[in-house]
């Protein structure tokens, strides 16, 4: 099998005796052994097979089998949420006095991750503005272990460059991280640009119906071999439910990002130079500073757009207040449309000098566009529009 809807659908590694054509649901905490020698060469890691759903369980096996195939990586651990893996990630792979770069454009959680938490272990980190790589190398310290990025980044949709990127990573010895929830593993594959390590928040486009929780690293062997005695220890794992969801919704992923990615296009096109918008973001739109880049490493332009309104924050709360299909949630990559003003949400905890280095305005929005007909959202973001002035 080549083809990535062939290998999400077909591949599984959650097979019974019973002859299933669907995955069964496997709701057990352990599992047993057929002998004493058996459990010794299980925790002996001598053979392969399951223990405890702590460690794994064959819902998260079948989830990983799949994700990893295609994201083009070696092995990976399922997590209990999107944080949970951009925290496993960085905690399991480096230690007190190192050191990470990361890009200035983070999702707000991760940044407070960096900002927070991990100092208190004796972890630091540095921003680098993508705008300005060649001043990167001066980031660079003697205790730099790793680079952590987002691309597209959430939620001002920055493009970095993987190429450069995963150049930049060998050249100075460091393990590139890389959250690719934006994009998905359909749009873009950040290892075969260089990336050791690739998360997700499988919450997201993964489920892609707002249901359950859950997250994903996803790299080479030796550095998850590292993440899963950690994550094993610390006990962040997905429950067998979640996992079982999440396997079965990457058999639709594709179908449905290629919707997702059509209506935002359309969406963007349509806003784009409206009187009422002062600028509308999306990587697949000409006007985006990145989009040649962003041609060149994703194959379509994912499901979320910005418009940045006139007026500010005032004229923005109005304007979602108007709107009467489109969902008002914190979350994204939903089936349904859905609206958050990330300056007075998922990025409040930022400075206003923060939220301005990652292109957080106040009149900032970021439309999650679903699976609805792409018409009755137009609609429906016209509307509001208007009613807001």
């Amino acid at each position: 099998m080549s083809h990535f809807e062939t290998e999400a659908i077909r591949i599984s590694a959650s097979k019974s005796n019973h002859k299933e054509h669907s995955a069964p649901l496997y709701l057990s905490s352990s599992f047993t052994f057929d002998s004493a020698e058996e459990a010794r060469q299980l925790f002996a890691e001598e053979i392969e097979g399951n223990i405890y759903s702590r460690y794994a369980n064959p819902n998260s096996s079948d989830l990983i089998q799949k994700v990893c195939a295609a994201e083009g990586t070696d092995d990976g651990i399922a997590t209990a949420s999107g944080m949970a893996a951009m925290f496993g990630s960085i905690a399991s792979l480096l230690k007190q006095g190192d050191h990470i770069l990361a890009s200035r454009s983070l999702f707000g959680s991760t940044h407070q991750l960096l900002t927070r938490v991990f100092p208190k272990w004796g972890i630091t980190s540095t921003y680098g503005d993508i705008a300005d790589t060649a001043n990167w190398e001066k980031l660079v310290k003697p205790n730099t272990k790793m680079l952590f990025i987002e691309t597209p980044s959430n939620p001002g949709l920055e493009i970095i460059n993987l190429e450069w990127v995963g150049k930049f990573a060998e050249a100075h010895n460091l393990i590139l991280v890389v959250d690719n929830c934006f994009a998905t593993p359909y749009l873009q594959q950040p290892a075969k640009w260089g990336a050791h390590i690739v998360t997700h928040s499988a919450t997201k486009y993964i489920d892609g119906q707002g249901r359950v929780l859950g997250g994903l690293i996803l790299g080479k062997h030796d550095l998850i071999k590292e993440v899963q005695f950690f994550t094993r220890h610390t006990g962040p794992s997905i429950s067998p439910f979640n996992a079982w969801i999440l396997s079965k919704s990457m058999e639709t992923l594709a179908v449905r990002m290629d919707r997702h990615c059509g209506n935002a296009l359309k969406v963007a096109e349509y806003f784009e130079g409206n009187k009422e918008i002062e600028s509308v973001k999306y990587p697949f739109l000409p006007s985006h500073p990145k989009y040649e880049l962003a041609k060149k490493q994703m194959s379509q332009g994912g499901g979320i757009i910005t418009l940045t309104l006139k007026g500010g924050i005032q004229r923005a709360q109005r304007f979602i207040d108007a709107l009467q299909m489109i969902s008002i949630t914190a979350n994204l990559g939903d089936s349904r449309s859905i609206i958050t003003h990330p300056a007075s949400t998922t990025h409040s905890k930022l400075s206003e000098e923060e939220r301005a280095n990652v292109g957080i305005t106040d009149g900032l929005v970021r439309l999650s566009v679903g699976l609805e007909h792409h018409e009755d959202i137009i609609l429906d973001v016209e509307r509001a529009l208007d009613s807001s002035k």
